[in-house]
Parts: C-alpha cells; sequence; structure tokens
C-alpha cells in the first residue's frame, strides 16, 4: 500500500476519532465544526453599578440600553441607533465588563465570543461561524453580541505575503452579516480591542462599527471608585486608607487593582491576620511594580550604603525643590531587578505642569546620581533608567512642549520604516538643527545635575544622618526624611503628565533601576512597566 497514502487515511481517521469525542458522535463533531462557539448568558447579571472609573464610557452606553428598553421611542422620531459599537482601550480597563453591563442593565441575551474562536485552519469554517452566531442572535432579539480581541479577526486586510485567506473571508462575511440587518430589530454588536489602527478601514465606516467608546485606565478619584467595589467583600482594617492606596498606583487599570487587592488579602492570610492592612497592600503595590524581594542581592555593607546614598539622593533633591513629587517612602530591599526605590506620591493626576516644575522632576530624577558624586566621589553604574528617564523628559521639553531657546514649535524626528517602505517619514529639520536640540537637552539635563549636587551639598549633614538610620530600618517613610531636613509638611504637586497620550514616563519610583507602572493615563497601548536598567557596581 502505498505509504502517503496509508499516511492520508491515519490523518482523516484521527480527525474524525477527535472531532467523535468532542461532539458525542462523528456526525455530530463533523457537522458542528462550522456551528458559533459563542457563550450564551441569557441573565446577564453585571450591571452598571459594578463598574467604575469609567465613568464617560458609562454614560455613553446608556443611550445603547434605552434602546434595548424603549425602542419605539427612537423609531418614532426616525433616530436610527448605531449597529456597532466598538470599545478601545489598554487591556484590563473593563472593555468586557462594560459590554455585560450593558446587557444586564438591559436585562437582554448575551452572546461572547473571541475573535481569535472564528479563524481555523480550514477555509470556511471562519465565515460560517459568523452566519450561525448572526442567526442565533437574530432569533434571540433583543440581545447583545460581543467579540472580544476583534482585531484577531478584523486585521486590516493585505495582499501577497500579507494575506490569509480564512482570516479575510471570515472578516468580509462578518461585514456582509452587519450589512444585512437593521438595527432596530434589536441585535447591538458589541466589540473590544487594544489595537484600533491595525483594524480594517471597512470596520469603522458609517453603519459598522460607528460608534467607538474610549475606555481609558482610571484617574486617582476613578482608581478610589474601582478599590471600594474590590474592597466590598473583603475584610479590611479601619485604618487602611484606600485614597493613599489610589493615589499611589497611577498607571493601574481595574483589572491591577482588583489583583492588587487580592494579592494583600492572600498576603493577610499567609500571615494569619483576620483582616487586610495598610502593610498588605503596600507590600502588595510593591510586589505589582518590582517584583519579589531579594533581600541576599546586598551582600556588603558598602554596597548597602551606596544604594542608600543614591535612593536618598532622589529624595531628599525631590523634598527640598517645590516642584517635584513629594516621598511617599524610600527603601534599600532589593525587589526583582531593583536594588532600592523611592517612591514619589503626587495629590493627583494633573495633565499640566510648568516648565520650573518639569526641571525640578528631572533634578529628583538625576538626585541619585548626584549623590553618589557627593558622598562616594564618582558614579556609579547603576543610573541607567534614571538617566534615560531625564533624557527623555528633557527631550520631550525641547520637541513637544517649546520650552527651550530653540523657540516655540516642534520638532518630529525621523521615523524607521516597520514593513518595507510602512510607517517611514523624514526629520521635519536639517543637521544642523539636531546638534542645536541635542545641546538644549544636553542642556537641560547638565543643569539638573548641578541643581541636585547644590541641593545635597547644601544638605549634607542630614542626608549622611538619614543614610544611616535607612540602613538600620531598611525603610523610611516620606514625613522622617521631611522631619530630619527640617522641612514643613507640604502639599503634593500636580502630575507629571502633560497631556493625553503625550505624556514620558514620570518619576513616580526613582531607583538605580527599579522597575514603575506609567503615568500616562489615556493610551491606546497596554500600562507597562519601565525596562530596568544595570545594577550599581559592587566594591
Amino acid at each position: 500500500m502505498n505509504p502517503w497514502l496509508l499516511l492520508i487515511v491515519v490523518v482523516i481517521f484521527l480527525w474524525l476519532y477527535f472531532s467523535s469525542r468532542k461532539g458525542g458522535s462523528t456526525q455530530r463533531g463533523v457537522l458542528s465544526f462550522g456551528k458559533s462557539r459563542a457563550r450564551e448568558v441569557a441573565d446577564e447579571t453585571a450591571t452598571f453599578a459594578d463598574v467604575a472609573g469609567v465613568d464617560e464610557a458609562v454614560d455613553e452606553l446608556k443611550e445603547i440600553v434605552d434602546f434595548l428598553r424603549q425602542p419605539e421611542r427612537y423609531a418614532s422620531i426616525g433616530a436610527r441607533i448605531p449597529k456597532g459599537v466598538l470599545l478601545v482601550g489598554p487591556p484590563g480597563t473593563g472593555k468586557t465588563l462594560l459590554a455585560r453591563a450593558v446587557a444586564g442593565e438591559a436585562s437582554v441575551p448575551f452572546y461572547q465570543m473571541s475573535g481569535s474562536d472564528f479563524v481555523e485552519m480550514f477555509v470556511g469554517v471562519g465565515a460560517s461561524r459568523v452566519r450561525d452566531l448572526f442567526e442565533k442572535a437574530r432569533q434571540s432579539a433583543p440581545c447583545i453580541v460581543f467579540i472580544d480581541e476583534l482585531d484577531a479577526l478584523g486585521r486590516a486586510r493585505g495582499s501577497g505575503a500579507m494575506a490569509h485567506e480564512e482570516r479575510e473571508q471570515t472578516l468580509n462575511q462578518l461585514l456582509v452579516e452587519m450589512d444585512g440587518f437593521d438595527a432596530s430589530t434589536g441585535v447591538i454588536i458589541m466589540a473590544a480591542t487594544n489595537r484600533p489602527e491595525i483594524l480594517d478601514g471597512a470596520l469603522l465606516r458609517a453603519g459598522r462599527f460607528d460608534r467607538q467608546v474610549s475606555v481609558d485606565p482610571p484617574e486617582r478619584d476613578g482608581r478610589r471608585a474601582i478599590l471600594d467595589i474590590h474592597t466590598r467583600d473583603v475584610q479590611m482594617d479601619p485604618d487602611v486608607d484606600l485614597d493613599r492606596i489610589a493615589a499611589r498606583t497611577p498607571g493601574f487599570a481595574g483589572a491591577d487593582l482588583a489583583n492588587l487587592v487580592n494579592e494583600a488579602a492572600l498576603l493577610a492570610a499567609r500571615r494569619n491576620k483576620p483582616k487586610v492592612g495598610k502593610e498588605e497592600l503596600d507590600e502588595a503595590i510593591e510586589r505589582a511594580t518590582l517584583g519579589l524581594e531579594k533581600k541576599g542581592r546586598l551582600r556588603t555593607e558598602e554596597e548597602k550604603r551606596f544604594v542608600a546614598y543614591h535612593e536618598l539622593g532622589h529624595a531628599v533633591v525631590a523634598e527640598v525643590l517645590p516642584g517635584a513629587h513629594p516621598v511617599e517612602k524610600v527603601t534599600i530591599i532589593p525587589r526583582g531587578m531593583s536594588l532600592g526605590t523611592t517612591w514619589h506620591m503626587p495629590q493627583n493626576d494633573g495633565h499640566l505642569a510648568k516648565r520650573s516644575q518639569l526641571t525640578d522632576i528631572i533634578a529628583s530624577i538625576l538626585g541619585g546620581r548626584a549623590a553618589e558624586m557627593v558622598f562616594i566621589g564618582e558614579p556609579l553604574a547603576g543610573a541607567h533608567s534614571d538617566l534615560s528617564k531625564a533624557t527623555e523628559l528633557a527631550s520631550d521639553m525641547v520637541r513637544k512642549y517649546g520650552m527651550s531657546e530653540l523657540g516655540i514649535r516642534t520638532f518630529e524626528p525621523a521615523r524607521k520604516a516597520v514593513l518595507g517602505d510602512f510607517g517611514a517619514s523624514p526629520a521635519d529639520h536639517g543637521a544642523a538643527t539636531a546638534d542645536q536640540i541635542d545641546q538644549a537637552v544636553d542642556g537641560i539635563v547638565k543643569e539638573g545635575l548641578q541643581r541636585a549636587i547644590k541641593v545635597l551639598e547644601e544638605h549634607r549633614d542630614a542626608v549622611e544622618k538619614l543614610t544611616d538610620e535607612l540602613l538600620a530600618k531598611d525603610s523610611l517613610d516620606g514625613h522622617v526624611i521631611r522631619e530630619m531636613l527640617g522641612l514643613p509638611p507640604r502639599e503634593n504637586t500636580e502630575g507629571l503628565t502633560i497631556g493625553p497620550g503625550d505624556a514620558p514616563e514620570s518619576a513616580k519610583a526613582t531607583s538605580s533601576d527599579a522597575a514603575t507602572k506609567s503615568d500616562a493615563a489615556a493610551t491606546a497601548a497596554d500600562a507597562s512597566a519601565d525596562a530596568p536598567g544595570d545594577e550599581p557596581a559592587t566594591a
């Protein structure tokens, strides 16, 4: 017998065998291959009361709920409800929960399916599943069809090597189905994505997903409201200040905050505590942003003193300069790739900052390098992250914000091509101007370093005392640092963010190589961590 024929027979037999086991019989397994795999929830229990931190998105979606409840009111005046609603935002911001809440508020069936569930290795299966899904939706109207991770299905169609026949056929069928029914039938298509820029333009035109709702990471008040929801069923110590936790977690999405509360509860249970306290929440924040404790990484007293000088350099400069973020805590306990960390806590997530505030923040970022030069006598090889942040902020001041002697204008750098010639663009200035930009950035960074050195030299004795205290206790609270510096309590400044999606990484946590949560609250990308830098040189 031909070995190739035998191999084909074996493959077909195995496919039929596993199809029969999954579907209950061979016939059922084969015939159900093109059926929709959507999960139907007839009585959704989620409501808008379970959603917090995205008030603007909730207000937008209340119109959809009202239509599902009273379609005749809209039809009587000739209003057309959007067929599709696209929820756009970073991962973990609550897009799926919002879609479920719309179904729960309207008391209609809810069909949920991921974009990747449509596409299979066999051509035509995805299109068949789309047809089956919409047929079920029509029979259950009024209802909501929710497609999560739409970018897995709705990526822009390509040609040549970029083409994908099965996915594109499935996308075409989705477009046909959306054109083939009227919103007055009571079927609302909702979808979610964190990559709207790669979606096919045909999906976003009027009559399809023509309503886009932005679901951004929450501001401070929103984070507080989310914490209230996630701590409802958790035994919390009365001394826990959720306002403080909300202030310490800029850039955290709803899923991050839920995980934070759960991690704190696990720590409390592990320590046999009846309630979750401040210590567990603080440690959960540090675990989420920096990683687990690694006390054995600093082996000698000299290494510990070097790291203490570095971290107190950040803290002292930040406390003395009025525009920098106030210090919440300084620690020399290693976590993840960090040998020590200085935590800053702005009062709110401000979206504007003065030039004087930005220069003070740059000085505080460079406070660690300044402390090395003042107290050790030479720089250490652990300030990569600090230098990168200071340079980035100084570059933004020159290139984006018009805060230099080069004038009130922006400077766009050259952009490299992504695929072939796609995305490439030349710089909007010449080589001579580029040299001037570099000099302006260099001047801002050098000025920040000199200001930090001056502050530390003026407070040399206090820094030495603080260093001894930090070495003895491993951690110091911000109010202790202010008291030892002889400074009165001060109000927190505005946050560093300059504009939506336009902000550099903040100095919320600065360290010799700390990883921190991003502070930009309105970007399409996920809230991500800074890349760790190099470790300080050992003696």
